[in-house]
């Protein structure tokens, strides 16, 4: 039976205009060329380095536009790979949060989210000088090198990685990501996106001068952010495990696109940029979530592991989020052992069963000249639009 106005509660009244404004956001979210087949790149921080399946700053940017932030909350993504939600969110004005387990993913995020260090150039030409240097330097001991890196290439990444490392703390991230972004580029690796060797005819000169390059493009993208440079915290470690007490009640939105079940190896795509830059690739496959080493060992992961991570991931969620804060997702289908898993569904549900309401699901076709890392098992056509809200109290 209808309620009558007299009869009407606070609960009620509140529930419903709640459900009202949800459908009045649903169908703006409707509205949205998700698609978006034509693209105006919005800033240079886009490409300042190669990532796999990057996520399209027009997808963070939608969001934002469309959804009503919580007054005083921060824009969070929860795998935040390559900076791109807080880079849209910085540009509009919003503090960002961002957590990822893999290193070079939180090096990009940070040095695009960072003020320019003041005098970093002068610093990139000091690297540069101790390239030219002829002394004897230990190159490290790094699994199978000798099939991906020429031997003056070695030395010469040896020459530049120790450079930086005795470069001022304020401009380490800035030229650690100059370095990571030609790594590819000057082994014997086919592209960024073709895990091949073949002969490339690169030399050591070579890498001083991508390397410079590098900087130079990369100081002004840097340099051409012409927005507030808001506070924008990225934490490097496993969503599932950090500490983010201090967090806890103040993010109005997380906007991502989670890794997801045998899709791409962001550990593969990044690996010998892990290991020149000082870290261990192999502890990173070992937490990455979807990573497909994980579906082909004994004891191996199955859909219902990604099921479990999800509902892990909303506990965290609602624990971070403010009262009516939003969580959207963008995910694609997995195949594994030839069964398609529905994520955007797994998702969905482990946001409904952590007490959170379904406010849109759409989907998107992702464009046929979009790259694959692992085009046999990942070339995914289409991704879902899965947007939930936690309940206001």
């Amino acid at each position: 039976m209808p309620v009558r106005a007299a009869e009407a509660t606070p609960y009620s009244t509140a529930a419903g205009a709640r459900q009202a404004e949800n459908a009045a956001v649903a169908a703006k979210l409707a509205a949205v060329d998700w698609d978006f087949k034509v693209r105006v790149v919005q800033h240079d921080i886009e490409s300042v380095h190669p990532y796999p399946a990057k996520f399209i700053a027009d997808l963070p940017g939608a969001f934002l536009d469309v959804l009503p932030v919580p007054s005083g909350g921060l824009i969070m993504d929860p795998f935040c790979g390559s900076g791109t939600t807080l880079a849209e969110a910085q540009r509009r004005g919003f503090e960002t949060l961002g957590v990822d387990l893999n290193p070079i993913a939180c090096l990009m995020a940070r040095v695009k989210t960072s003020p320019l260090p003041e005098g970093v150039l002068k610093s990139a030409d000091l690297v540069v000088r101790e390239l030219d240097k002829s002394a004897a330097v230990e190159v490290p001991l790094i699994p199978n090198l000798a099939h991906w890196f020429k031997p003056s290439i070695q030395v010469a990444l040896t020459r530049l990685t120790q450079a930086i490392e005795r470069a001022p703390e304020a401009h380490k991230d800035f030229l650690r990501l100059a370095a990571s972004s030609i790594i590819v580029r000057v082994s014997n690796q086919e592209s960024d996106t073709r895990y091949a060797a073949i002969e490339k005819g690169v030399e050591a000169k070579d890498v001083r001068e991508a390397f410079r390059k590098s900087c130079d493009r990369l100081h002004a993208a840097l340099t051409s952010r012409f927005y507030v440079l808001n506070a924008a915290t990225v934490v490097e470690g496993d969503l599932l495990k950090v500490d983010m007490g201090e967090y806890s009640g103040r993010v109005g939105m997380i906007v991502t696109s989670p890794p997801y079940p045998n899709a791409y190896e962001y550990w593969l795509y990044h690996k010998y940029r892990m290991w020149w830059l000082g870290h261990n690739p192999i502890s990173v496959k070992e937490k990455e979530i979807g990573a497909r080493a994980h579906f082909f060992k004994k004891n191996r992961h199955t859909s219902e592991t990604f099921v479990h991570q999800m509902q892990e991931a909303f506990a965290r969620f609602g624990e971070l989020l403010m009262p009516g804060g939003w969580v959207c997702f963008v995910v694609g289908r997995s195949v594994i052992h030839g069964e398609v898993i529905d994520n955007a569904k797994i998702v969905e549900e482990a946001g409904l069963a952590m007490g959170f309401e379904a406010v849109y699901r759409g989907t998107r076709n992702v464009l046929g000249s979009r790259k694959s890392f692992n085009l046999s098992h990942a070339n995914i056509k289409q991704e879902a639009i899965v947007v939930l809200r936690k309940v206001a109290s």
